[in-house]
Formats: structure tokens, sequence, C-alpha cells
């Protein structure tokens, strides 16, 4: 069965910087990792819930193809708001870390990293994401 991830933020893109971080420390776990270089994510979508889908997606990416670590997350850009035209939402991260070293101990896979069945409800401290997430 594909894990459950649940997570919240005072505001929508902490939570979505949380749900990333969530993910990704599947793999290994942030706190092992040190901050010593940066990579840049992008992803855009016409929906809140889509866009988080393509981030996590390319956070995952990231972190299979690069072999990268990651410890934080700090969000450059977080457009959420609907524009005339049709523009999509957009969300651009950096994420801090560093190559994947036997320091971290194992790695476990992810699995897909793209969350189905994704939502993201407003609470009274902030939002709640929640998602599955496929198996590797």
């Amino acid at each position: 069965m594909s894990p459950e991830i649940v997570t919240r933020g005072g505001t929508l893109g902490e939570a979505f910087a949380a749900a990333a971080l969530r993910v990704l420390g599947l793999a290994v776990d942030p706190a092992r990792v040190e901050p010593r270089e940066v990579r840049e994510v992008r992803a855009h979508g016409a929906s809140p819930e889509e866009l988080l889908a393509r981030w996590i997606g390319e956070c995952v990416y990231l972190h299979e193809i690069e072999a990268f670590a990651c410890h934080a997350i700090d969000l450059a850009v977080f457009d959420v708001e609907a524009r005339a035209g049709g523009e999509p939402l957009r969300l651009h991260a950096f994420l801090r870390g560093e190559e994947l070293a036997a320091s971290h101990g194992p790695a476990h896979a992810i699995g897909t990293g793209t969350p189905t069945d994704v939502s993201i409800r407003s609470t009274a401290g902030g939002y709640e994401v929640r998602f599955q997430l496929g198996v590797p």
C-alpha cells in the first residue's frame, strides 16, 4: 500500500515545502544531511493540487537522477493566484543539501514521486496537504 503523506503549514507554501521535504525524507533523513549545496526546482500547474504533484515529482527526479539528499527547502516563488489568460500556477524553490554519501545511511526508494488523490484544505492554523504517494 502506498504511504499517505499529511503535512501542515501556517501558509500554503509552508505546507507544500513540508510535503516535499517529507517525501524526500522517505529516502534520506534530512537531519543527516548538511546544507552544502543548492539545487533549483521549478514546476507549473493548472491547480494547486496539480502544482503540488508536479513539483514533488521534480524534487524526486532531482533526488533520483542527481543523487541529491535534501536538508531544507526555501521557496523563491509561490504563485497560486489564477491569472487572466489561464497562465499556470508556478513554484520555484531552492533545495539545500548535498550529494548522497555513505554517512547518510542506506537510501530508500521513494516510488513514483507523483502524489495521487491530493487534497488541500484550509485549517484554523493554516493549511493541510494530504496525498498518497506511489510505491517503489
